[in-house]
């Protein structure tokens, strides 16, 4: 094994987009059969995920990968982050960094030193990558304030009595910024697809990256719809302040979004207030689809009320949930023009729905569910009760309408 190898390995890596563990595994690996004594790879990246800061992971030459981190963006300040020696070496744009565990009490309070200190490690070498291209900066100065931001950090740690050798950091300084421009390319497939799947689903965002990209690209599947809208929340925009709207509204997302991922089910939608999710059918399983969204729907409502009443207690506006459900076949993929795509359904059993929800005001329930849907769900049907025909909007036909029991 011969550093040039391992570069033409890092090249391969990059080109097939491998998976970052395999490409920390195999390096780590390697730099050791070359003679370059690593005991410790810690690689460490943010993101541009709306709910994830950072993600890292830790390989140990006794049990290769496997100890993973993830970090919310409120937690980007906690002190475990900003005793980094890392949180140094990003605010002063500090490329390379190495620490001596020979020195005795020449760890400057820093955790993670004092940790290696005790596990036996001599040498621990730090270095950053910045990925700021990849940012451009769009938008204003809010955007141009992230500009820039993208980064990879990493560290070499070994157990090698003196540290490491010359020849043995000439070799990481060799091979370091090849693993960090293979490492660009796997880390910005899963922004991409993580970015992908928290505005799509991840469903979609799945057969997007599987190439399903055309306009009219489309397939017929049969699936329960849970179509969900706010009870007077048109009132409550004319007279709340926009961030405390935007506010109860993300807290009534997440008690209505939590349910459904939980049983299976797959947010398609955001629409003002409202929100289109959807279960996929199964011929053999209609009756478990039903229960798992019913399930749903019954979980939603009770976070809904638990919420209303915190918010009350505290003397802040609630707002009411109404939803429907509903069984169809519908249209999903691609539907849009050659510059601007969605990835939705369409179909009459998506408007049944819409309309169902409806009339849930009217008829005083919070959850109404349709005669297919009542068909199918022939393991929960118990759970339901028939309200009658009730007619539609754009619908000739009545339709029998069921609430819970």
């Amino acid at each position: 094994m011969t550093s040039t190898e391992i570069a033409g390995w890092l090249a391969d890596a990059g080109l097939r987009n491998m998976p970052l563990e395999d490409m920390i595994d195999g390096l780590s690996r390697r730099l050791n059969e070359l003679g370059v004594p690593v005991a410790r790879t810690f690689v460490g990246t943010n993101t541009l995920h709306p709910m994830i800061r950072a993600r890292s992971m830790i390989w140990d030459r006794a049990s290769g990968p496997g100890t993973h981190f993830e970090f919310q963006h409120a937690e980007i300040d906690a002190l475990q982050v900003r005793q980094s020696p890392f949180a140094a070496m990003l605010r002063d744009n500090i490329a390379e960094q190495r620490h001596d565990f020979s020195q005795p009490d020449g760890d400057d309070g820093v955790p993670l030193f004092e940790e290696l200190r005790a596990a036996g490690m001599t040498e621990w070498l730090g270095r950053l990558f910045p990925f700021g291209e990849l940012t451009p900066q769009v938008g204003g100065p809010a955007a141009a304030e992230q500009a820039g931001q993208l980064w990879l950090v990493c560290s070499f740690t070994t157990d090698r009595p003196g540290g490491y050798a010359a020849d043995h950091l000439a070799v990481l300084r060799e091979l370091l910024p090849l693993f960090a421009v293979a490492a660009k390319a796997a880390t910005m497939r899963a922004i991409g697809q993580g970015l992908l799947a928290a505005y799509l689903g991840d469903d979609p965002a799945a057969r997007v990256f599987a190439g399903t990209v055309q306009r009219g690209e489309v397939q017929g599947v049969e699936a329960v719809l849970f179509y969900t809208d706010l009870r007077g929340f048109t009132a409550l925009a004319d007279a709340m302040p926009g961030k405390e709207l935007i506010a109860l509204l993300d807290e009534c997302f997440e008690c209505i979004v939590a349910p459904v991922v939980r049983h299976g089910g797959e947010v398609l939608k955001f629409m003002g207030d409202g929100l289109l999710a959807a279960f996929a059918a199964r011929p053999a399983g209609r009756a478990e689809v039903c229960a798992a969204a019913l399930d749903a729907a019954t979980e939603a409502l009770a976070l809904i009320d638990a919420l209303n009443a915190r918010r009350r207690s505290a003397g802040q506006q609630t707002a009411g949930l109404d939803l429907s459900l509903h069984i169809g076949t519908v249209q999903y993929g691609n539907v849009g023009t050659a510059q601007r795509l969605d990835f939705t359904v369409i179909g009459p059993a998506v408007n049944e729905a819409s309309r169902i929800e409806k009339l849930c005001e009217p008829l005083g329930q919070n959850l109404l569910v349709s005669r297919a849907f009542a068909e199918a769900a022939t393991s929960c049907r118990s759970r339901l009760v028939s309200l009658g025909p009730h007619r539609l909007r754009g619908v000739r036909e009545e339709t029998e309408l069921f609430a819970l029991a």
